[in-house]
C-alpha cells in the first residue's frame, strides 16, 4: 500500500491531480480495489482523461476507420465501456479515438479509474446538426456528404465506402455529383484498371473541405455547450464559486 502511494505522490502534475495516462499504467501493477481505495482516501483527482470524458488533453480529426471497430463495442444506447475504448489504443492514436467519440457523440460508461461513479442527477445534452445550403435552399454539405468523402480517401472506392455507410452506391454517387456541381470543382479522380492507381482518391480540395468542416462542426458544438452552460446552469456555477 505504502509503495502505490509513494508511486501516486511521484506522478502527481502541478496541479497535485493524478494524470489519466498514469493512473492507467498504474493500474497494471496494482488491483483496481486498491488504486481506488487510495486515491479516495488521499482525495485526489484524475484529471486529463485519455478517451476525453474531461480535462484538455488535443483532439484531432475524426477517423471513419476507428468509428468502424468502435461499433462493435457499443451497447444499445450507443455507450462504449471504458475498458473496451481503452483497448484500442494498441492500434490507434489517442487524440484521434478521442475526436471519434466526441465526433460520433459515443459516450463513455464504467471508467476503469472509477471516475464517472460519482456523477448523480440526469445529464442535459445539447444536440445540434450543422449543414451548408446553396442560395436556392437546396443541401450542399453536411455531415453525410462529409462522412462518404473520407471513406472514399481512405477505402479507394466509392462502392465500399457506400457499403460501409449502409447506402447504395448510386446514392452515393449523387452525393459525389451533387456535390461537384455546386463546388464546381473536382472532388473526386476515378481510374478504371487493376493497378495501383485504379480506384477513387480524393482530391486535395476534397480534404480541405473535410476538414473545415469538422473544425466548423467541432467550433459549433463547443459554443454550444458553453453557452448552454452558462444559460441554464448559471445560478449553479455562481454557489460552486462561494
Amino acid at each position: 500500500m505504502q509503495e502505490l502511494i509513494l508511486e501516486i505522490q511521484k506522478n502527481l502534475d502541478e496541479n497535485n491531480k493524478l494524470p489519466c495516462k498514469k493512473a492507467l499504467d498504474l493500474l497494471k501493477k496494482y488491483s483496481k480495489d486498491e488504486f481506488q481505495k487510495v486515491i479516495n482516501e488521499l482525495g485526489i483527482k484524475i484529471s486529463d482523461c485519455e478517451l476525453g470524458q474531461f480535462g484538455k488533453l488535443n483532439k484531432n480529426i475524426a477517423k471513419s476507420e476507428i468509428l468502424e471497430k468502435i461499433e462493435t463495442k457499443l451497447d444499445q444506447k450507443r455507450y462504449i465501456a471504458c475498458k473496451d475504448a481503452l483497448e484500442f489504443m494498441d492500434n490507434f492514436n489517442a487524440a484521434d479515438i478521442r475526436a471519434t467519440l466526441r465526433a460520433y457523440k459515443i459516450e463513455v460508461k464504467h471508467c476503469e479509474l472509477g471516475c464517472f461513479k460519482e456523477k448523480k442527477g440526469k445529464k442535459f445534452n445539447i444536440k445540434n446538426k450543422i449543414w451548408i445550403e446553396n442560395p436556392d435552399g437546396k443541401l450542399l454539405f453536411g455531415k453525410g456528404k462529409t462522412d462518404i468523402l473520407e471513406l472514399i480517401g481512405e477505402c479507394g472506392s466509392i462502392s465500399q465506402a457506400a457499403k460501409i455507410l449502409g447506402i447504395n452506391y448510386k446514392k452515393a454517387w449523387l452525393y459525389i455529383q451533387d456535390l461537384e456541381e455546386n463546388m464546381k470543382e473536382e472532388l473526386i479522380i476515378a481510374k478504371k484498371g487493376r493497378g495501383s492507381d485504379a480506384g477513387s482518391k480524393l482530391t486535395p480540395r476534397a480534404y480541405e473541405l473535410i476538414h473545415n468542416f469538422k473544425i466548423l462542426q467541432q467550433d459549433v458544438e463547443e459554443y454550444t455547450n458553453k453557452r448552454f452552460k452558462e444559460l441554464f446552469f448559471k445560478k449553479s456555477q455562481e454557489k460552486d464559486k462561494t
